[in-house]
Order: structure tokens, then C-alpha cells, then sequence
């Protein structure tokens, strides 16, 4: 827990609500004219979705280059040159695997020191493909969480279609089955933790009244094996105002600790640790996240805390003993205070080390702290320079972890740390575009309000300064997430390999510089992260990099939104506008699945001061016409149920009928992403780059 688990939570909270309540639109609240397109499965929309694919694919499927990268994409995602990550359980290394036989995947494992040596020999755990066949359901894999690493008994999220929404069954790792009368949660957005071999917590959609406002679930219940799930008992009921609770459990010397993590807004949350059949509340700020290590508690601060008589900085890790805490003493000891180019990206634990993760001027180190009596003692975990190092498996019972290594031109590479502190390399990913003449720079842009803004460039080292080459700018800019150089081997193929360059905007929103630089961009100064992504763009065209007609920028998600208003605002500034999975209509956005839950991020448009300030940004109400916009790739997923597929299909349908020619596609499967299967994600890939090969005017040879 819990830098690690809060992240997942930041990121899973970008959520969902059960698959069967997508489909419903939210109640009108204006004369829209679109809004029959959030009527998600409606026969009308279908129909309309299935006209613009059809348009869509027959356009870019005349281009060559369309089959050539979707081939080339195709056979990178199939590729058995691909890292295996680990997850230690007990013997074995586990894995999950897709391949062109499984396009679903597998779950699977080899003897861990097999693995090890790199001859793994893997036997097939869970078939996904075989499963959705005998069920008729076009099941997706959504994660496996096990009681300990050495117990047999796990509990395995299935979805449909890839969507957030899952069931949770209980599966027998030595029998290979699903086991009969184990626990098992219906389709939901649940949340589910063990608590020893027979009970479990479990939030989820227990009937009316038990979701927040948001969509989430706000009761956690104790359920014990044999029983039905309605005789579970509360252990935790947030508010329906609230956001909502999730149940957690991490393992220690002596077995699981359960907990409850309760947010009543995004970016708040308290935990309570289950003890003797009671929470027992970690009264830390709401905005901190706590971590455990030993017998201590480990505290990632994110305002100003004065405590004990010392007030902790932003971003200050400190430490005080977990018993000692409980009694009310509350006399910290520093972890480490990062300085300000840096940020603590991620707090981890094996069993005798608490690993950080930190981006020190957007560039990847891990530490290694240690307990010498009072002190901690700090080791850096020897790894290259100049890129994204990320954790891959790690066990609080073990000293043995593993991380990665990569950045935009190095392939990522998987290492073992032992637990002498030997590292060494486990696999290599081969290079799977042609990286030869390229390099990365850090360029910094000055935005409006005259802060400096980094960004990194990929590009050929003799690349004529002629501001005729294709960019493609990436950007996100939101929710303290951080952009980072790390290796796409589908960018690289499908356009550095290519001759294009690849930019990528560390604007204010994000997570780079920590949580002053995400909340720089927050609620009434969102306006602050649009400025830095228009003010790098300017700055590659002053640089002479590139020019306005050969400038694409892709985002999605949140990055949709960024690129929705980059189009509307500065529609002079861009040549293409790839639009992914957006949010776009922010005065209904809160109406829509879980959007209420991210009003702590952007504002309440039910609000009138916070309406005005949303209302200047919103790329759904300020499409106008006759303005010089690009032709824009607006694309998304049905089964979508973070983000409500209506932004996507509201905004091309505004767009088309005020005149502009614009280029949609919908992907019937893959929740919040491009697809489900390799074929999937490899069509989108391709129906991606092609527009932007056309729309530059730059379009290489397939």
C-alpha cells in the first residue's frame, strides 16, 4: 500500500459504473440536439457509429499504408520478442500472455528458477480465450489477486468487452479451475481483498442506494466463505455525497492486513486498518498517502504538515513507528525531502528495504532505504541514466524485486535485484523499429504566465531545419500523471521509423515536478496547463523544428479534452488533431458515468463562478463556425465506461453539422483503451497514423 495503491486507485477511479447502467442516458439538463448519441447501445446511435467506421475504414483502407502498418503493428503486438513480466508466487513465476493463438490471453507459469535462467517452460493456468468461448461472453483479463504468494486460493476479475466493470471469482491455482461455491461478485465495479483463507471485503453495488454520487460504491462488508453474499456485514458506509470506499489487503510477517481506503473526493482518501474485526482510522491529512514498512508507518506529504512540532514540506517522506502513531504520539523522523526539480513518483516495499521511486527533471531514479536504528540509510539501484525506470514484482516477504529500464530509443529491459543487492539483466525487448540516427532532446517552452515548460524531442540527429518535418505532440496535463521517455514500439514503427518526429509536452496538470506542478493546473487554473501545450507547440515552429501545416498532437482521456481544446482555441496552431477517448462536453460531464467524480480536478458546472470558467474551455460549446480548425480523428469505444462515449460522438456530430469535415471511429470492444485483442489495438494503431501520414501531407511510402 499506498503510494502504490493510491495510484492505482487515482487510476482506477477514472472508473466506471456496472456495464448494465451504461447504456441509459443521463437526464437531459439542456436543448442539446446530440444527446440521443449518449444513448450508448441505442439503435439509432449504433447506427450512427456503424456509418462513421464504415466511412472511416473505406477512406484510410484506399491508403496503402493503412494494411502495411496495421501488419507491422500487428505482428509487433504478437511478437514473442516481448519482456515477460513476473509475478513471484512461492516456485513459480507467473505471467500473463497474449499471442496471435491467444489473442485474448492466457495466464500462465514456469518454474521461477527456470525463468530465471531464461528457460522458462510454461504451463497454461487460465485460458482467457477458452473460457470466453465456452461462456459466450468476450471475457477480458483484469488482474488476479492472491491470498499470499505461496496459498493456491486467488480471486480473478473477468470483463466483458474489456470494460471496468467485472465479476470476481475465486480460482484454485494447483487445480487450475474456478473453485465450486468459492466466492464470486456479479458484474460490478467492486473492489475485493483478502482477509484470511475464508473471508474476504468487498465493496460493490449491493442493490438501491449503495452507490455515491459518482457511481461508486460506498459500503464495505465482511464476507465469509459458505455464506450468501447478502448476509456480509458492514464494516464501512461512506456518504452518498461521497466518492466512494474500496476494500485492500497487503501481506505481512504474519499474514494479510486488510484495510479500508475511503475518498470522499478524488484527491482525498483516509485508510483504516482492519483489526480484531475493527477499523482502526490512519488519522494522517487527506490529501497524504500512507505506506507501511515494518513496524512503521511511512507518510508521502502532499500540503504543508505541521505535526509534532515541525511542519513537512510538500513532497517530504517521514516515518514514525505504526504502534507509537496509534497511541497519538506524533514525533516524525525524515525519509527524504526531494528537491525542486524532483518528485516522489511512487513508494514500494520489499522486506527489509522501502523503495522510491523518484523523476528528478523528468528523468527516472529508484532509492533504496534501510532502517539503522533511527536513521534510514539511502542507496540509489544502479540503472541507466536518461529514462523511465519502473517496478515490475516485488513481495514484502522478499528481498528480491524486479524493475525495468527504458526510454523513447532503449527497448525496455527487465533486471532482478537479489537479495545480496546483485543486479542483473533478466531480458532485453530487441529493437523493434530503427532508431539509428535519432536522439532525444529536453527543450523548454516559456508559457504565458512566463513558466518554463519541458518537453522532449525525438527526432533524426540530421534532420534538416526546414520546419517541414511531421510532428506528432503528445500531451496529457492532468491528475498528477506523469509523461516520461519511455519505448513505443508502435510510434517508433509507425512514425519515428518513418521520418517523423515525436514530442512529448510535460505541461502543468501533470505529476513531473509534483503536487505543486499538478495543482498549478487545477479547477480555476486549468486554463494554465492549455496555455503550456499551445506555447510548446509554438515553440516548435520558432525553433523552425516544424510548422503549423505539419503539427499533429494526439491525447486521450483527459488528453482528449486537452486536444479538444487545443483545436477550438488555437486551431491555427495544428495541421491534425487526433482525439482519443475524450471527455468534451464539460457542462454535462458530471451527468455522465463517473465524471462527478473528477469535479475535485476540473470544478462543479452546476456552479455558476465554477460553470463560468469551465464554459471558456469546453470543447463541445465552443465549436463555432467558420473557424480554420484542422480535420480532426475523433475516436472511441462502446464498451468505454470511464469516459462516456457520447463526448466523443457529440463532438464529431457538432462538428459535421456545422460544416467540418472530420474523421470518427468507435471501437466495439476495449473499455478505456484501443481494443481488447491484438487485431483490435492494431486496427486503431493503423487508422491513427494513416490520418496523420495524410493530414500532414507528408505521407512516406508503405
Amino acid at each position: 500500500m499506498t503510494r502504490s495503491v493510491t495510484s492505482f486507485l487515482l487510476a482506477a477511479l477514472f472508473m466506471t459504473t456496472t456495464a448494465a447502467a451504461q447504456g441509459a442516458p443521463a437526464a437531459a439538463t439542456s436543448d442539446d440536439p446530440f444527446l440521443w448519441l449518449e444513448d450508448v447501445e441505442g439503435p439509432r446511435a449504433l447506427e450512427w457509429v456503424t456509418a462513421h467506421n464504415t466511412a472511416t475504414l473505406t477512406e484510410l483502407g484506399r491508403d496503402p499504408l493503412f494494411a502495411t502498418l496495421e501488419s507491422q503493428v500487428l505482428a509487433i503486438l504478437n511478437s514473442r520478442d516481448r519482456i515477460v513480466y513476473p509475478t513471484v508466487r512461492g516456485a513459480f513465476a507467473y505471467n500473463y500472455w497474449t499471442d496471435a493463438e491467444h489473442p485474448r490471453g492466457y495466464y500462465r507459469r514456469s518454474p521461477l528458477e527456470a525463468y530465471l535462467a531464461g528457460t522458462p517452460t510454461w504451463e497454461t493456468v487460465l485460458d482467457i480465450d477458452q473460457l470466453a468461448r465456452d461462456e459466450g461472453v468476450p471475457w477480458a483479463f483484469g488482474g488476479i489477486d492472491c491470498l499470499t504468494p505461496e496459498e493456491r486460493l486467488c480471486l480473478v476479475a473477468l470483463s466483458r468487452g474489456g470494460s471496468d466493470a467485472h465479476e470476481i471469482r475465486e480460482f484454485d491455482l494447483v487445480a487450475k479451475k474456478f473453485v465450486d461455491g468459492g466466492f464470486k461478485l456479479p458484474e460490478a465495479k467492486s473492489s475485493s481483498a483478502w482477509v484470511d483463507a475464508n473471508s474476504i471485503l468487498v465493496s460493490t453495488d449491493w442493490g438501491p442506494g449503495s452507490l455515491t454520487g459518482s457511481g461508486y460504491p460506498r459500503t464495505v462488508k465482511l464476507w465469509r466463505r459458505g455464506t450468501p453474499l447478502a448476509s456480509a456485514t458492514t464494516v464501512f458506509e461512506a456518504d452518498t455525497s461521497d466518492m466512494g470506499a474500496w476494500a485492500g489487503s497487503y501481506e505481512t510477517t504474519t499474514g494479510m492486513q486488510a484495510y479500508v481506503s475511503f475518498r470522499p473526493r478524488f484527491f482525498e482518501g483516509k485508510t483504516s486498518l482492519l483489526r480484531g474485526g475493527k477499523l482502526v482510522p490512519i488519522d494522517i491529512p487527506l490529501d497524504a498517502d500512507p505506506e507501511f514498512y515494518q513496524d512503521q508507518l511511512v507518510v508521502y506529504v502532499r500540503s504543508p504538515w505541521a505535526v509534532g512540532g515541525k511542519t513537512w514540506p510538500i513532497g517530504a517522506v517521514i516515518s514514525i513507528k505504526l504502534d507509537d502513531f496509534l497511541a497519538g504520539k506524533r514525533e516524525f523522523t525524515e525519509v527524504v525531502t526531494p528537491t525542486a526539480t524532483m518528485t516522489i513518483s511512487g513508494l514500494s516495499v520489499t522486506k527489509s528495504a522501502l523503495l522510491v521511486s523518484v523523476l528528478d527533471n523528468v528523468e527516472g531514479k529508484l532509492w533504496k532505504f534501510r532502517r539503522d536504528g533511527h536513521r534510514w540509510v539511502k542507496s540509489e539501484v544502479q540503472a541507466p541514466a536518461q529514462g523511465t525506470i519502473g517496478l515490475a514484482d516485488l513481495g514484502r516477504n522478499s528481498d528480491r524485486f524486479f524493475f525495468t529500464y527504458s526510454s523513447f530509443l532503449q527497448p525496455t529491459t527487465l533486471y532482478v535485484h537479489e537479495p545480496t543487492g546483485q543486479i542483473r539483466e533478466v531480458q532485453r525487448l530487441p529493437a523493434q523499429f530503427d532508431a539509428r540516427g535519432l536522439v532525444i532532446e529536453q527543450l523548454h517552452a516559456r508559457s504565458a504566465d512566463g513558466t518554463q515548460v519541458p518537453y522532449f524531442v525525438v527526432r533524426k540527429k540530421d534532420l534538416p531545419q526546414n520546419a517541414q518535418s511531421p510532428t506528432l505532440l503528445y500531451g496529457y496535463g492532468g491528475f498528477e500523471v506523469s509523461l516520461t521517455s519511455a519505448y513505443s514500439a508502435t510510434v517508433g514503427k509507425a512514425w519515428l521509423e518513418r521520418g517523423g518526429i515525436y514530442v512529448v509536452a510535460n505541461i502543468r496538470g501533470g505529476g513531473e515536478f509534483g503536487p505543486a506542478w499538478h495543482r498549478a493546473a487545477q479547477n480555476e487554473n486549468r486554463q494554465r496547463a492549455y496555455d503550456d501545450f499551445a506555447a510548446v507547440a509554438r515553440d516548435l515552429v520558432t525553433r523552425g523544428i516544424t510548422d503549423a501545416k505539419h503539427l499533429g498532437i494526439n491525447g486521450g482521456s483527459n488528453g482528449g479534452l486537452l486536444m479538444g481544446v487545443a483545436m477550438t482555441e488555437h486551431p491555427e496552431l495544428y495541421g491534425a488533431v487526433v482525439i482519443d477517448v475524450p471527455l468534451l462536453d464539460m457542462m454535462r460531464y458530471h451527468r455522465l458515468l463517473a465524471g462527478a467524480s473528477w469535479m475535485a480536478e476540473y470544478g462543479n458546472p452546476d456552479i455558476p463562478e465554477q460553470r463560468a470558467w469551465i464554459a471558456k474551455y469546453s470543447p463541445y460549446q465552443n465549436v463555432r463556425p467558420g473557424q480554420p480548425y484542422p480535420r480532426a480523428l475523433v475516436t472511441t469505444t462502446t464498451r468505454d465506461d470511464r469516459v462516456h462515449p457520447g463526448h466523443a460522438r457529440k463532438f464529431t456530430a457538432k462538428l459535421e453539422a456545422d460544416g467540418y469535415p472530420v474523421m470518427y471511429y468507435e471501437n466495439v470492444e476495449g473499455g478505456h483503451g484501443s481494443g481488447v485483442t491484438p487485431e483490435q489495438r492494431a486496427k486503431m494503431t493503423a487508422v491513427r497514423f494513416t490520418y496523420l501520414w495524410e493530414q500532414l501531407a507528408q505521407k512516406p511510402t508503405p
